[in-house]
């Protein structure tokens, strides 16, 4: 979503970087490419307003002219002003003390709060807690039934006492739930309130009759991201005619400028606390302000990847892998498969590689990557036979003719896959070993990267410097004396050592003569 905010501000850096000093003309240009680019962003104007003037602030002050490298520390200064606007900390749910929790949903309608509202379960499930889903959107048609299918997906129980279609007072259906929380044991009630096409004083109303009915610990106003600057207007009229907490942002996974999700915060003063980037229920976690600028400069959001791959790998057959890759030959096809099945499990791979720094240059590759790649790996690997897995090097050529036909491939496709497996597998085991990076110029025993110095198996030998040549003696006697004799002549043309010669020189006298310290005459011997 902030692709293009993120190119601008890459570029804006880019002129930047080689300057030992920035001057003034260098401050206002700087921040005139970042106003550009938060309003090309679709950032709320006073928004934008603050952001550069506390930017240009820092700029002039002592943290950038006395920094070794003025560059970095202007990209420092954006990050830390992207994390004020989008909220400073991370907001947490807070828990009721007594009785069940209870969380009231409210938004427009078509902002993705029924299935908000699933996905939010399967969080808090996941957190520990035994939620419960309530159908209070009585008016939208089958909006009922979806939350029903949704509560199924994520296996959570949905209380749903009328079948809506604009049938039914959802402020009852509401009120009710909470005692049916109660009754059942249910820590959390997930109250998913009706929207509308606009604002409008029927549906405040109905938001805030039912935040009255059951007093609310948490209120969420959910805002579709990709809407512009209405977002902003719409969070302002829910926040005077309701009231809310906190602010969730669905489809942040979408192709719009999204600046309304960096204006919200600020316009409002209301912290977003969620974000769903994504169709899947898995698709949703809390909002972290800081990860969120550091994905907009292209710093990467490597945090969230280690969550993310700790829920997702299994930690047992993890270490069982690591311990194979210490052992020569010990990492099998078989092994490589299970762990690209866990990789599978963190999301598509273009969005896993989305969260490392500096990905921002290769966005259409990771943009045009085909993920039905993988699934076609896959159908090679598992088109062999136990044995072929586990010792690759028996696959001659009928049997990667069968394994092609097997996965219905090429053989080439066969070849390229054993091929990098056994180039993956020696680089991973060297990197186990402590051998560190393979393929990096300058390091024994490494073949080098082709287009690099040491490419090839072993390398190009580094050329030796050729020796000085000495004076050549002719091979005519008369000549060489003639020439001993003109060598002799030179030398007693040369003026005497006034400090002695061979062993018997003064080192003391020559320091003093060269005005050095008599201690220095230790260092001319």
């Amino acid at each position: 979503m902030f692709a293009t905010l993120s190119d601008r501000l890459a570029d804006t850096f880019k002129n930047l970087r080689g300057k030992g000093k920035l001057s003034e003309a260098d401050i206002d240009a700087t921040a005139r490419e970042i106003r550009i680019a938060l309003l090309e962003a679709d950032v709320a104007l006073p928004v934008v307003k603050e952001f550069v003037a506390a930017v240009k602030d820092r700029a002039r002050g002592e943290e950038v002219s006395g920094a070794l490298n003025p560059a970095q520390q202007v990209v420092k200064i954006v990050n830390d002003e992207l994390v004020s606007i989008l909220g400073g900390e991370t907001r947490r749910l807070r828990y009721a003390k007594t009785g069940p929790t209870v969380i009231m949903l409210a938004g427009l309608q078509g902002a993705g709060k029924t299935t908000l509202a699933a996905k939010l379960a399967l969080w808090l499930k996941e957190q520990g807690k035994t939620p419960i889903l309530v159908a209070a959107d009585l008016q939208r048609p089958n909006a009922v039934q979806q939350l029903q299918v949704n509560g199924e997906r994520v296996g959570v129980p949905v209380f749903a006492p009328e079948a809506g279609n604009g049938v039914g007072d959802p402020v009852a259906v509401a009120r009710a739930s909470v005692e049916e929380a109660k009754r059942k044991v249910h820590d959390v009630v997930i109250i998913d309130t009706a929207g509308r096409l606009g604002v409008d004083a029927e549906l405040m109303r109905q938001a805030a009759d039912i935040r009255d009915a059951v007093q609310p610990d948490e209120v969420l106003f959910v805002v579709d991201a990709m809407i512009g600057q209405d977002a902003v207007t719409t969070a302002q009229m829910f926040l005077d005619g309701v009231g809310y907490d906190g602010v969730v942002l669905t489809k942040l996974d979408g192709d719009a400028r999204g600046g309304a999700a960096l204006s919200i915060a600020s316009i409002t003063g209301k912290p977003v606390m969620f974000a769903s980037a994504g169709e899947k229920m898995t698709d949703f976690d809390l909002f972290h302000p800081d990860r969120m600028a550091s994905r907009i400069l292209d710093m990467g959001d490597m945090l969230t990847l280690i969550e993310q791959a700790e829920k997702a790998f299994d930690q047992e057959e993890a270490l069982k892998a690591a311990e194979k890759l210490g052992t020569k030959g010990g990492f099998t096809l078989e092994d490589f498969l299970q762990q690209m099945q866990q990789i599978r499990k963190l999301g598509s791979m273009s969005k896993i590689m989305g969260m490392l720094p500096g990905m921002g240059q290769f966005r259409d590759q990771l943009e045009n990557f085909d993920e039905r790649e993988i699934d076609r790996i896959q159908a090679i690997i598992q088109s062999m036979t136990p044995a072929e897995r586990d010792n690759p090097k028996i696959i001659d050529g009928s049997r990667r003719a069968r394994i092609a036909r097997g996965s219905g491939r090429q053989v080439s496709d066969v070849n390229q896959l054993v091929d990098r497996f056994f180039e993956a597998r020696k680089m991973m085991e060297q990197m186990a070993r402590g051998g560190g990076m393979p393929g990096m110029p300058g390091m024994p025993g490494m073949p080098g990267m082709p287009g690099l110095p040491g490419a090839g198996k072993r390398g190009k030998t580094k050329p030796q410097p050729k020796k000085a040549k000495g004076k050549r003696t002719s091979g005519n006697p008369a000549k060489a004396a003639q020439q001993a004799a003109a060598q002799k002549a030179a030398a007693s043309e040369r003026p005497a050592n006034p400090f002695g010669s061979g062993e018997d020189v003064d080192y003391e006298k020559a320091a003093a003569a060269l005005d050095l310290p008599q201690d220095f005459s230790k260092f001319l011997k």
